[in-house]
């Protein structure tokens, strides 16, 4: 009999490695094609993500159990052997279950003529990592590395290490908490929901039987049980699936002391829309209204959707570089630029894997523009937001450096003020959360206005 949870794991491995595919996307499409829901579901996607995460400290491991270099085994067997490895080190299934499993899996992954031979090389290697619990694993492998070596933590900790320095200077003198935000990034995060103002009260969404109240936003709940889909609320739209730390951004902003302020608000990157909704929300209440820019077409009506029936808040197609409100000045803009998610690792399980530091050249640039752009936007008085879902520093402050240097119109304010809820976001002016210390993305916050 097929072992439906762990085909669903092997095949969302699959995807990802060979299709480019994106795992929060693929998985609900497997599940379905499997027929997995409930605990099997459970099961499958906690195989799946925590495979995916963790996968560079299992071929650490797998590495003292091979008679080969790693990139001699066949991909789909090593996709098995990750599988395993992952239930034998960091899952409560019995060493029996995850080796006798893994091995089926093998049998099926290539010609039928070999099965045999796979299925006992995936026994004999399963067998060598069962030997020891992950801790053993890690005592064996450290070889009196000291516990700041970033090579080290990135091998135990399942991180590049190029992410793991970047971490580690964005720290700055609090780097010994390092090994607490590695850890942190591998926790699976639960869904955090958010009730849209004028749509939805948070007291109405906590009162669900699946929904426990939020950590920090006043706005917020957490899923304890189920899928966001499966709450009549978010099929709706009344409420919708964003960070706690999302929420507080955008209701920063909101909170800005803004005299005169008309409610002509602007988020000049929209897409796809969880925070355009709630500011929507939170405009709408004052009598405004927000105009919404989106550059990608086939997320502007992700972003049109996100709005509450007959809202004023219009989403305009664009490049938010080249103005497309034309001669409109704004009360308050965010400027929530592309980045590369590095705050956002425990949710986006193969993420990590695919960012290079490469990227950081290439969203550099359009950060700056997009900033630059929004404080032309913005009305003397008025506030921009600055956010990014990113801790890493050539992201955060020195984007927010490099643009104020070129200005003379606009000064930077202690952001710490507007986020009342959370202690402990640094030494301003900016604000930095973080997973290990907050339960959030690690979202950052500049607020900058315009003289």
């Amino acid at each position: 009999m097929t072992d439906r949870p762990r085909a669903a794991a092997l095949e969302l491995l699959r995807s990802v490695r060979e299709d480019d595919a994106y795992a929060n996307l693929a998985l609900p499409q497997i599940l379905h094609g499997f027929g997995l829901s409930g605990r099997d579901a459970a099961f499958a996607t906690e195989l799946a993500y925590g495979t995916l995460r963790c996968h560079g400290w299992y071929d650490t491991v797998l590495a003292e159990c091979l008679n080969r270099p790693l990139e001699k085994v066949e991909p789909a067997l090593l996709d098995v052997l990750r599988l395993g490895a992952h239930q034998l080190l960091a899952m409560r299934v019995p060493d029996h279950a995850a080796v006798d499993s893994s091995c089926t899996l093998a049998r099926g992954v290539g010609a039928k003529p070999g099965a045999s031979a796979r299925a006992g090389f995936v026994n004999a290697v399963l067998r060598k990592v069962a030997a020891l619990d992950s801790d053993g694993w890690a005592d064996r492998v450290r070889a009196g590395r000291a516990d700041d070596d970033v090579d080290w933590l990135a091998a135990r900790w399942s991180h590049p290490a190029w992410i793991v320095r970047a971490f580690r200077d964005a720290l700055g003198p609090r780097r010994g908490e390092l090994p607490d935000l590695l850890v942190a990034d591998n926790a699976a995060a639960r869904p955090s929901l958010v009730a849209r103002p004028g749509r939805m009260d948070v007291d109405e969404l906590v009162d669900l039987p699946e929904v426990d109240p939020g950590r920090w936003s006043p706005l917020s709940g957490t899923l304890v049980e189920g899928t966001p889909d499966a709450l009549a609320c978010i099929r709706d739209g009344r409420a919708g699936v964003q960070d706690e730390g999302s929420q507080l951004v955008a209701l920063a902003l909101a909170r800005a002391e803004v005299d005169g302020d008309a409610g002509l608000w602007l988020d000049a990157c929209a897409g796809p829309g969880g925070k355009a909704a709630l500011l929507d929300g939170l405009a709408r209440e004052r009598g405004g209204h927000l105009v919404a820019v989106e550059q990608h077409p086939h997320r502007v009506d992700l972003v049109r959707r996100s709005f509450a029936p007959a809202s004023p808040s219009v989403v305009l197609a664009g490049d938010a570089r080249l103005s497309p409100w034309g001669d409109l000045r704004f009360d308050r803009v965010l400027v929530d630029a592309p980045c590369t998610g590095l705050g956002a690792l425990r949710r986006r399980p193969e993420s990590r894997w695919r960012r290079t530091p490469a990227d950081l050249s290439s969203l550099g640039g359009l950060q700056r523009d997009l900033l630059r752009a929004g404080l032309d936007a913005v009305r003397p008085g008025g506030v921009v937001a600055y956010a990014t879902c990113s801790p890493h520093l050539a992201e955060t402050d020195l984007v927010v450096g490099d643009v104020l240097r070129g200005r003379d119109d606009v000064v930077q304010e202690d952001a710490r003020a507007l986020v009342p809820e959370l202690s402990d976001v640094g030494d301003g002016p900016g604000v930095q959360m973080w997973p290990h210390r907050h339960g959030t993305d690690a979202m950052y916050l500049a607020i900058l206005r315009r003289q």
